[in-house]
């Protein structure tokens, strides 16, 4: 068996555990440092309640071997709060005292709390927002989501699918998550040759949203896009748009928990929505292209166990272990360095084929990129209408995006870090 089949063979074994196989005598422990409360929680909890499935499916097979020897996987959480001081107190609880070999993170404003302690430690850490990364960041790699690079797919598929739109407005919270995603954005929508006509950045602690939607609104665009706003916001904004009487196209990066929007605006108002992240019994998953054995059955599964919880990231960080345990028994061993020599030495992800890259956007080629899907709401349920190429794009636009990232002071060698080091 390759590897690439050993990984989609064994994140499909996490919804259907087979108990009694070469039972693992030793523990491996793999560290989850992000938000599991909070307002980012949603980018936390549910990627932990996955792992934990896709974990209890490892050690029913036997665990994970290497040399002679089967380990039992144990998944270790510290709660970050998405606060950078938070986290690097987990970072050292994980390291100095739980003795992880692996760490995965959601990344973003607790990242560079953290950076020097793990560079310190030579300690193999993943992130879902590769705008973490820099030159500085040698034990950092960004497997599975390539936020905000894969929006671009999203406004390329409505450029084709409905050229009617020509004008936009967009707002976003002013953080790591929301900037690098409005520059991609700025980017994807000068590809696409539409206008933007208004634009607002709100403080992450911001509430009430209806003068924010009410300025948007004022410049009559025919999309509104929520950016990469967390949860709480993409359905505050959605449901002032509704109440306001939008009736264009709505454009997100994440739409999670969209079936309770649907049922708080209504169908019609939610037909089209167009976001980045399927629900895992898309049957377009099962594409033989895609890096991923019987998906369906892992949804069934987390959904069973933790239902009405699915999000955004709820299937990422299982994926992320997928590619670790391979490069794991790639590299016959579970030492960062090793390992990561033997994740970088592969080219799938989640959605099929993919490199690593990044070298132009990020300074180091610590990204995974290929194909995303892009998310369509129909009749209150959403589809993949489509995998695009995120390569393809950066080939003909790329110089779009990096102009976009350094206005907005986004780009590696931007960051106060290498400002102060140019001094």
């Amino acid at each position: 068996m390759s590897r690439s089949s050993r990984s989609s063979a064994g994140f499909a074994a996490a919804a259907f555990p087979r108990m009694g196989i070469n039972t693992a005598t030793e523990t491996v422990k793999v560290g989850f440092l992000a938000p599991l409360s909070g307002e980012v929680a949603t980018w936390g909890e549910p990627g932990r309640d996955g792992c934990l499935i896709w974990a209890e499916g490892v050690n029913g097979r036997g665990g994970i071997k290497v040399g002679d020897r089967r380990y039992k996987l144990e998944i270790v959480s510290q709660d970050s709060r998405y606060d950078p001081e938070l986290a690097l107190r987990g970072a050292k609880k994980l390291v100095l005292e739980e003795g992880v070999k692996f760490i995965m993170m959601l990344g973003g404003d607790t990242y560079p709390a953290v950076q020097d302690f793990f560079n310190q430690r030579k300690m193999l850490v993943s992130t879902l927002l590769p705008s973490d990364l820099s030159p500085d960041t040698p034990y950092l790699v960004a497997p599975c989501e390539v936020h905000p690079i894969y929006n671009v797919t999203g406004v390329a598929w409505l450029k084709e699918n409905r050229p009617e739109l020509k004008t936009v407005a967009m707002c976003a919270q002013d953080d790591s998550l929301g900037l690098p995603s409005v520059a991609t954005y700025r980017a994807a929508f000068k590809a696409a040759g539409w206008s933007l006509v208004r634009e607002r950045l709100f403080p992450s602690h911001t509430t009430d949203f209806a003068a924010i939607v009410t300025d948007l609104l004022s410049a009559e665009p025919d999309v509104l896009c929520w950016d990469t706003c967390y949860e709480p916001f993409v359905h505050a904004l959605s449901e002032e748009a509704y109440r306001q009487g939008f009736k264009g196209q709505l454009l997100s990066c994440t739409c999670d928990n969209y079936p309770q929007l649907v049922a708080k605006t209504s169908r019609e108002f939610m037909e089209g929505f167009v976001f980045q992240f399927p629900d895992f019994d898309d049957p377009a998953l099962n594409d033989p292209r895609v890096n991923l054995t019987r998906p369906n059955e892992f949804y069934e599964s987390f959904n069973r166990r933790f239902p009405g919880t699915w999000s955004a990231v709820a299937w990422e960080y299982a994926a992320i272990l997928e590619l670790w345990k391979a490069a794991v028994e790639t590299a016959n061993s579970f030492e960062p360095v090793s390992v990561m020599a033997a994740m970088r030495a592969g080219g799938k992800h989640a959605f099929g084929d993919a490199r690593w890259w990044g070298r132009q956007l990020f300074g180091i080629d610590h990204a995974l990129v290929g194909n995303w899907p892009v998310v369509v709401i129909r009749n209150g349920k959403a589809r993949i209408a489509q995998f695009r190429s995120i390569p393809e794009w950066w080939d003909q636009h790329g110089e779009l995006l990096l102009a976009e990232m350094r206005g907005l002071g986004q780009m590696w060698d931007q960051r106060p870090q290498f400002m102060r080091s140019a001094e």
